[in-house]
């Protein structure tokens, strides 16, 4: 492929290994310092991103002050007359950005120089060879933070022989001198920390913890150390050993939780994991209201670092952890808060943390643009924020000052008596006599405490113990509990573990099961037993069984015996109840306005045209229907349940007995009509009472059937309503009435209805002097409609824990809003009449002899 040359950028393979001007595209994203000897730095700037983003929220204290101490560093070794003289260190700076797949990609950067690129078959637009720009070379790395991200890097770096000094990284992995060979450390390897973890728990007394790690070398490696020495040295059993992933899912953290609870005896958390994770596991912690129930143990992660526990300090309250011995830099802390836009430009992430640190906004440029407060750059770290030493600068400026001294011992070996860089360092610093440099300084740290390796390239280990407090004035704050140095030294009267209680927690397999629940031995793990609720219905009948209660019974509030269901029924304060009660207090006012008022206008053409002797019956069924919810909400005994099943379908059997009579006489009448001039036979108003009281007395005769089959009488549903939770239990008082028996109770009632229904379309084209026709049939029709909606909801909720009010309600409604389709469309439109048009109240004949008078006088009036 051929380049395209600008007057000031230089042309460039099109390869993995270069770049169109790197010092302008690559730069931007890494901080470079000029020098003779060039180290690189990796630093998780920035936090890992979200769907698919590398990168995600700038991390101010993890990210910034150790790059920043890092350069503090380099600045006070180059002004160091007697480390390095003549020699300028320089430094490139790069963002792994919490993510090793990342910083891998990154860490390419630093093998640039030592790739031969091949520039014979590429030429410039006008015919030039290119000019390549001329890589940094690295001669030692400074990094990386997370275990994962330095394995990753570290795989790649023995293959150039660039030798790398972590400041955080303690996975025992990285002590594998065959597969790490270049890799050292200035921190102890979790070995060590696991080790000092188990001193801590068995000085507790705890003997059954849990154990969390997050995904990847440093979690995995330091659980899988912390396990191991628990089995050899015995007495602690682990209750569940989970896994963070690396890329959770939501809910993960929440699912855990729920997880650690399912072993609640075992309340010590032993953690391996970053920072994010511990972050996220306290929130969801505080998310699922298990404030003061776990016992953190946390690693070298956590220390002392403010960031996890910002915002829920309560659940992280009495935290035990554990950090590398170290102390704060002062040198750092008066640098460190000098620091400013103007005079800090070298740091291309500065500006993002003034933004960050001020919550500020920098220009329109700003990465914070929902900020309404801008920056004025007058801010001083330290004045207008807080700040506090990040707990690994120390480590950091060792590392530094380590490769330094590696550097000067290699300057004095080969260039003596050389001011600056001979030949031998200048053009190539051998990498494997670099690092046997590195293992070899013995100095001390920054800190004032020495700094030497191992064959391994570890640190010695040396830790001090941490409790995450909180006094009486509410501060929250890290205090020195104790020290590790190969022995645990710990001042239990200096920890803390509610506001005030100096007393010990437990966390240990048997601790005496609570009242209600029953000991099960775990299998295999003999110093251990869990304790099981007893759950639902049963109570503890001994202290290593539950036995379930009798049926009309539930456990205690304690579950150690059992207590009867209280017993329940409709009450008529209920909504259930008041809904069908006002419903039938206005039909019952409304039914006794038209007997009245027929009885009133008893001999009026309107009332003797209804047939006054069926009309009575059908408003006493009508009547009847309202009265009957009174029956269904009363108290059930044994009269009750007696009028319930004498009423319950005797009113609709009323209603529809005496309005199939009509519909049957009138259809009679026009059927005979068609034949002959002879009216049929039984159609007097005798006739009718004695047809509709024999219709009647089939559903009394059922009824009396039933009364001797089974007796009424009340029986008490402990299966209606019990729940799961049996505090929720109630037994429903209700008489013995099935729903089956209810159906044939109302059956025949139904089956009135829909005969009558039937005669109600047969007669639907009879003349409109017989005006009682049709009203009839839109009486029925809308009646069916009721009743089909009515059987779903009665029997669709037959499993409802509602069962008895919706069944209730649902009956009684249904049987008062029959019984007002019958009265509205009946006898509402007479009772208007009777009252309001009084003059339509008289014989058809008169009435229409008047309307044709004044027709006739009409059109005469018009022709003159």
């Amino acid at each position: 492929s051929s380049c395209f040359c600008r007057s000031t950028l230089p042309c460039c393979l099109t390869c993995r290994w270069a770049f169109v001007a790197p010092q302008l595209l690559d730069y931007a994203h890494s901080i470079r310092l000029d020098g003779d000897i060039i180290l690189g730095g990796l630093f998780p700037v920035h936090s890992r991103g979200d769907r698919g983003t590398p990168c995600g929220e700038l991390k101010k204290e993890k990210g910034i002050h150790r790059l920043e101490a890092m350069m503090f560093a380099i600045d006070l070794i180059n002004k160091d007359p007697e480390l390095l003289p003549n020699i300028t260190l320089g430094a490139r700076i790069l963002d792994t950005c919490s993510r090793d797949t990342y910083a891998l990609e990154q860490s390419l950067t630093f093998v640039q120089a030592l790739i031969e690129r091949d520039g014979s078959d590429v030429r410039c637009a006008n015919g030039d060879p290119p000019i390549f720009t001329k890589p940094d070379k690295i001669v030692g790395v400074i990094g990386a933070a997370a275990s994962s991200v330095s394995i990753m890097v570290a795989n790649i770096l023995r293959l150039f022989k660039i030798p790398q000094i972590s400041y955080a990284s303690t996975a025992p992995e990285l002590s594998d001198n065959t597969r790490y060979d270049f890799f050292s450390r200035v921190v102890p390897p979790d070995s060590y920390q696991a080790q000092a973890m188990m001193d801590i728990v068995t000085a507790m007394e705890w003997n059954y913890v849990s154990t969390l790690a997050s995904e990847g070398n440093y979690g995995e490696s330091g659980v899988e150390a912390f396990i191991q020495i628990s089995r050899e040295t015995g007495g602690v059993c682990i209750a569940q050993s989970l896994k963070i992933p690396r890329e959770p899912r939501p809910g993960e953290f929440d699912k855990i939780i729920r997880r650690l609870l399912e072993t609640s005896n075992a309340r010590a958390i032993i953690m391996f994991a970053n920072e994010d994770d511990i972050r996220r596991v306290l929130d969801a912690a505080k998310r699922n209201n298990q404030t003061g129930h776990f016992l953190w143990v946390g690693s070298d992660s956590w220390g002392s670092k403010i960031s996890p526990v910002i915002g829920q300090e309560r659940v992280a309250e009495g935290a035990i952890t554990i950090l590398p011995k170290r102390a704060s830099v002062d040198a750092f802390d008066r640098y460190f808060r000098s620091r400013s836009l103007s005079n800090n430009r070298r740091n291309v992430w500065f500006a993002e943390f003034w933004e960050e640190n001020f919550n500020c906004k920098l220009g329109m440029h700003g990465k914070r643009p929902g900020s309404l407060k801008k920056c004025t750059g007058l801010e001083k770290v330290g004045r207008d924020s807080s700040y506090e030493q990040e707990g690994k600068v120390q480590f950091v400026m060792d590392a530094v000052y380590a490769m330094a001294h590696a550097l000067h011992r290699m300057h004095r070996e080969l260039c003596y008596g050389y001011a600056g860089l001979c030949p031998r360092m200048a053009n190539n610093i051998d990498g494997k006599e670099l690092l046997s440099h590195i293992r070899a300084v013995s100095f001390n740290g920054s800190a004032g405490t020495p700094v030497v390796f191992n064959e391994n390239g570890d640190a010695p280990g040396r830790y001090d113990i941490f409790q995450y407090q909180i006094t009486n004035k509410s501060i929250a704050e890290y205090r020195v509990i104790g020290s590790w140095t190969n022995k645990l030294h710990l001042k239990v009267e200096a920890m803390q573990w509610r506001t005030g209680d100096p007393s010990l927690p437990a966390s240990i397999c048997s601790i005496p099961c609570r009242a209600g629940e029953r000991k099960k031995v775990v299998k295999g793990v003999p110093c251990c037993w869990h304790c099981e609720r007893c759950e639902g219905y049963h109570f503890q009948a001994s202290e290593f069984t539950c036995e379930l209660c009798p049926y009309e019974m539930r456990p205690d509030i304690n579950r150690t015996g059992c207590v009867p269901i209280p017993i329940i029924k409709l009450e008529w304060h209920s909504p259930w109840a008041i809904i069908p009660v006002f419903i039938s207090m206005l039909g019952i006012i409304a039914t006794s306005f038209v007997i009245v008022t027929f009885v009133r206008y008893n001999d009026t053409p309107i009332v003797r045209a209804s047939g006054r002797e069926m009309s009575y019956v059908l408003l006493t069924g009508i009547f009847l229907c309202y009265a009957i919810t009174f029956l269904m909400i009363a108290t059930p005994d044994v009269g009750v349940c007696s009028f319930r099943r004498i009423f319950l379908g005797l009113g609709m059997c009323f209603s529809y007995a005496a309005l199939l009579t009509k519909t049957n006489r009138i259809h009679r009448i026009f059927e005979q009509g068609k034949k002959s001039v002879t009216a049929p036979r039984f159609i007097s108003p005798a006739s009718q009472l004695v047809i509709t009281f024999s219709l009647i007395s089939v559903q009394l005769l059922g009824v009396f059937v039933w009364f001797a089959v089974d007796p009424p009488h009340t029986v008490v549903d402990y299966g209606e309503q019990r729940t799961q939770d049996p505090l929720a239990a109630r037994g429903v008082l209700k008489c013995d009435i099935s729903d089956l028996s209810l159906i044939c109770s109302l059956g025949y009632s139904i089956l009135l209805m829909v005969t009558c229904t039937v005669y109600a379309i047969k007669t639907r084209g009879v003349p409109e002097t017989f005006n009682e026709a049709k009203p009839i049939g839109f009486t029925m029709y809308t009646t069916c409609i009721i009743w089909l909606a009515f059987i779903p909801i009665f029997f669709g909720t037959s499993q409802s824990a509602e069962r008895m009010y919706i069944q209730t309600t649902t009956l009684t409604i249904s049987l008062s809003l029959s019984a007002s389709v019958s009265l509205g469309m009946l006898y509402m439109p007479k009772v208007y009449i009777i009252l309001f048009h009084p003059e339509q109240n008289v014989p058809k004949r008169k009435r229409s002899f008047k309307v044709a008078q004044i027709k006739q006088c009409y059109y005469l009036l018009c022709s003159t």
